[in-house]
């Protein structure tokens, strides 16, 4: 769609919503609520709690406009009845609708007319309605939410404000008056044990002498009494048997909350009676390893015991008890408790082997005090292979469309102790180019490849590592094997790769990944190609050499080229010649020739890395988080100090080379960390901040291709292209320009438009720098925080379609603040024609 055409239907459209009052189908009796006003002891507040209990709330604003109120008007309420008047209000309407569409056609089109209203009604809103039934409940919701947080002679009026077309706004003022503070707290806790549980852990109430009276700790010391006690032996404990009482005294202000913890209400078929709590103990903890429901009453074939974990099978025992063992928290003689159970299931099903397993307790009918259980664990395996196949859309940072396909096959149990064989066949093809060149094919990348990985539930390490990473962190060991041959833009490449990685959990919230050592070998297959790739650098070269008088033709590739590098490098130019090249001129011929070598030479990379992700969100739908990550790896430090005891020899340039290649050599750290503020009604601000850097040393003095940061792209700055942006000032020269070190801001302000649209304005702030490499270009460097005005700045718009199991983005981003330029550098080139439109699947961090 032409940007004219594009910019009248936008005005058209805007048009026809805005001509739409909301208020036009009020009744006379009826107003449009336009704001609550909240203050609270003479203040006006914005952003207090009670936000959420007034109704009704006023329509929702796309852009300070109520464009969901707008569309709910653009539907007729009763469009059934709506086409019917229509196609009946003219007395041959509906004959002459019958000859020319036929009658079935004319049903389907009343039909289609029901739907697109109901649609309209479903993605707008009803416009806000003041109703005083509703602000009268809500004074007595804001009254009882103040008393039930120490505020308890609070008081709530309103008011309201009408205006014109039907218009108008409700004020509530709320005098809070002096809180309660809690000066006396008992307990009557009528079960000796539970009582004896509780004195342990009293320090630690939510509930405390001399503060303020608020309901939520009463709820909190709840929760946290019935977490104790079922933690402490009591199978049976209930929830319900915990209640507060509490008295207020009026005049001194001050609160009595008494903690009622009654005995277990035990009900039989004619009567029902109390009796105190009392402790429980594991007596037998017996695993069924084959269980399912046509088993169930067969006779157990196979026995074991490993740890005083009993191991049964209706048919051959299929896994070694020890394995098992390791995974099941519970344990004989201790007593009950909820996490040993919750932690026994986490545990089996980070095996992979088993469906649901189950844990299910009995008394132990050998006890005459009822008070031993046996603990009977329940697993069903999986298939011991199992076939899987995918195809997935694909659009990344160099790829702007692509299909990827997969197929694997998992073998379960391959050792008898729960590990896990996959191997895995990929492929893929992808478009990097613009489709409308017809002089290039659109997919142009394509890539095959194979990968092979075993997995172990434990931490193989020839010393037990169980004190420091215990099983209830659910370790896990990976070893990997992965082959790939990708024909990508021209240059071509094969890689292997091989790694021994370790993963666990110390919490639900963070994740440690400790790769032992990683491998990697990038072999390019068609290094000649590379000025046939990157054009400017062919278009610069050649543009030199005719204009120094070296040819008057242009250079050919790659033979023309690289002649004249190497004459221009080595000092063979004729004096006509070298006469005409400047200093500035011979540095760029340099500059172009180390990228080539760089870009084009193999990759050996053999290193470590630690990373490590703290991530307080709780599911998908939790809006509200902090998410924390950093890496750090070290590469070629192993070699290096094998160097000499492998006999390995130094080439040319000083450095050592295995198989004929220079391994890489360098540290490499990345810090990234994101924040999300639910602001309610879909209404969430996301922020983004990393940092990354990478020093090559040793052996190497620049950062392989595979390793380096690049800037631009769908999920990074996005008013620039993927690696269009920088390093530093030097103005992107390069098709792929990419660096060592990187900073990136995002901030995002997301919201919703209406039903399964989203909406989003963002800010991206960024670049890449060479620094402490061998690039000696300053334009590209980073020598001081002054250089931090070299940041980029893009900023946009962006449309999204959640389709519940992926989210479709469209983000247009307008360069803002280009660094590079050498005069006006804001705003210079805001506009549609210089902008970037990405399309990206799901949220960009």
């Amino acid at each position: 769609m032409k940007l004219p055409i594009l910019k009248i239907f936008l005005s058209i459209f805007i048009f026809i919503i805005s001509s739409c009052s909301i208020t036009k189908d009020l009744k006379e009796n009826e107003n449009l609520l336009t704001e609550n006003l909240v203050t609270i002891d003479g203040k006006t507040s914005k952003n207090s709690p009670i936000k959420s209990i007034i109704k009704p709330k006023k329509n929702a604003d796309f852009l300070w406009f109520p464009l969901r109120a707008h569309i709910y008007n653009l539907a007729h309420k009763n469009p059934d009845s709506a086409f019917v008047s229509w196609l009946n209000k003219k007395p041959k309407r509906k004959e002459r609708l019958y000859k020319m569409l036929s009658k079935k056609q004319t049903i389907r089109l009343q039909n289609s007319f029901t739907n697109i209203h109901k649609w309209l009604q479903k993605s707008g809103e009803p416009p806000a309605i003041i109703d005083s039934s509703l602000i009268k409940k809500t004074i007595s919701n804001i009254d009882k939410y103040y008393s039930q947080n120490g505020w308890r002679d609070a008081k709530t009026n309103y008011t309201i404000d009408y205006f014109d077309h039907k218009k108008a706004k409700v004020n509530y003022s709320i005098e809070t008056n002096e809180p309660y503070i809690i000066d006396s707290i008992s307990q009557n806790i009528s079960s000796k044990a539970v009582d004896s549980v509780y004195s342990i852990y009293k320090k630690s109430s939510f509930i405390k002498l001399n503060k303020q009276y608020n309901h939520t700790s009463l709820i909190n010391e709840r929760e946290r009494i019935n977490n104790i006690m079922r933690n402490s032996g009591f199978y049976t404990f209930e929830k319900e048997s915990i209640f507060f009482d509490s008295w207020h005294d009026s005049i001194a202000k001050t609160m009595w909350v008494d903690l009622i913890i009654k005995d277990k209400k035990t009900r039989t078929i004619d009567s029902t009676y109390k009796e105190p709590y009392k402790t429980y103990k594991i007596s037998e903890v017996n695993v069924f390893t084959d269980f399912t429901y046509k088993n169930k009453g067969k006779a157990i074939t196979d026995s074991a015991s490993y740890n005083n974990h009993n191991f049964f099978s209706f048919d051959k025992q299929r896994y070694k008890p020890k394995a098992l063992s390791n995974a099941i928290a519970i344990h004989k003689g201790s007593i009950y408790r909820d996490i040993d159970k919750s932690q026994t299931l986490r545990q089996l099903n980070n095996l992979r082997t088993f469906k649901y397993p189950n844990i299910k307790y009995t008394l132990d009918p050998s006890d005459s005090t009822n008070t031993n259980l046996i603990a009977n664990v329940l697993l069903t395996p999986l298939k011991k292979f199992s076939l899987d196949a995918g195809i997935d859309a694909l659009h990344n940072n160099i790829q702007n469309v692509g299909l990827a396909f997969s197929t694997s096959i998992l073998a379960r149990n391959v050792f008898r102790g729960a590990e896990n064989l996959e191997l895995a066949f990929r492929g893929s093809i992808g478009a990097s180019k613009d489709a409308s060149d017809s002089k290039d094919e659109f997919f142009d990348i394509r890539e095959l490849g194979a990968d092979l990985k075993l997995s172990f539930p434990r931490i193989l390490f020839p010393v037990k590592t169980n004190k420091i990473i215990p099983n209830t962190m659910n370790p896990t060991t990976r070893i990997s094997l992965g082959a790939s041959n990708q024909t990508n833009i021209g240059l071509d490449k094969r890689t292997f790769s091989g790694a021994f990685n370790y993963r666990w959990f110390p919490s639900s919230k963070k994740t440690i990944r400790f790769d032992l050592f990683n491998a990697q070998f990038v072999r390019n297959l068609n290094p000649n190609n590379y000025f046939s790739v990157y054009e400017s650098s062919y278009s610069s070269i050649n543009q030199i050499a005719i204009n120094s008088t070296y040819t008057t033709e242009n250079l050919s590739i790659p033979e023309g080229v690289d002649q004249f590098i190497f004459d221009a490098l080595s000092g063979n130019l004729p004096t006509s010649v070298s006469d005409l090249i400047s200093g500035s001129t011979f540095q760029e011929i340099s500059n172009i020739e180390e990228r080539r070598q760089r870009l084009t030479e193999n990759n050996l990379i053999f290193g470590s890395s630690f990373s490590y992700i703290h991530n307080t969100r709780t599911n998908l739908l939790d809006n509200h988080f902090t998410r924390f990550g950093a890496k750090l790896e070290l590469a070629g430090n192993s070699l290096a100090s094998l160097s000499n005891l492998l006999g390995l020899q130094k080439n040319s340039d000083d450095r050592y080379e295995l198989f004929n290649v220079e391994y890489s050599q360098f540290i490499k750290t990345e810090l990234d960390i994101i924040k999300y503020w639910d602001l309610s009604r879909d209404n969430i601000i996301a922020l983004r901040s990393f940092f990354g850097i990478a020093i090559p040393y040793g052996n190497s003095n620049s950062i392989p291709f595979a390793k380096s940061f690049f800037a631009g792209g769908a999920n990074d700055n996005r008013a620039w292209k993927a690696y269009g942006l920088g390093p530093g000032i030097s103005g992107s020269f390069f098709e792929f320009n990419e660096a060592n070190m990187k900073i990136a801001l995002n901030a995002e302000y997301r919201f919703n438009v209406f039903g399964d649209m989203k909406g989003a304005l963002f800010t991206d702030i960024g670049n890449i720098w060479n620094v402490l490499d061998n690039v000696e270009d300053e334009s590209y460097r980073f020598t001081s925080l002054k250089d931090l005005s070299e940041l980029a700045i893009g900023s946009g718009i962006g449309l999204r379609y959640d389709f519940g199991f992926f989210l479709l983005r469209f983000d247009t981003g307008f360069k803002t603040y280009e660094p590079y330029l050498n005069n006006k550098k804001w705003l210079t080139n805001y506009n549609f024609k210089n902008a970037v439109y990405n399309l990206g699947i799901n949220y960009p961090f």
